[in-house]
């Protein structure tokens, strides 16, 4: 009599939420750095509840090659293909 094997489970809520995570940080930090991150924070500095300094602060985070434009020796240049069979220059 061949043997059974038991029916796969779905896993219950606990076991999901304490699971490892499927993604590293590294590959948070690499979709993060990809698509691109804003970082903003308001600080104020006051003396005795008077508001002296105020500071808006805002970080753009994001991959180099995604807000600076490639040097010209890295664009792409379009080449003409030579042609079979027409007339040489």
């Amino acid at each position: 009599m061949p043997r059974r094997l038991p029916a796969k489970r779905q896993p219950t809520e606990a076991e999901r939420v304490l699971d490892p995570p499927q993604e590293t940080m590294l590959d948070v930090l690499d979709h993060l750095l990809d698509k691109g991150v804003v970082a903003t924070g308001d600080v104020t500095l006051g003396v005795a509840g008077v508001d002296l300094i105020y500071l808006r602060l805002s970080a753009l985070l994001c991959a180099m090659d995604r807000i600076m434009p490639a040097p010209p020796a890295q664009r792409r240049r379009r080449t003409r293909k030579p042609r079979v069979g027409g007339r040489g220059r």
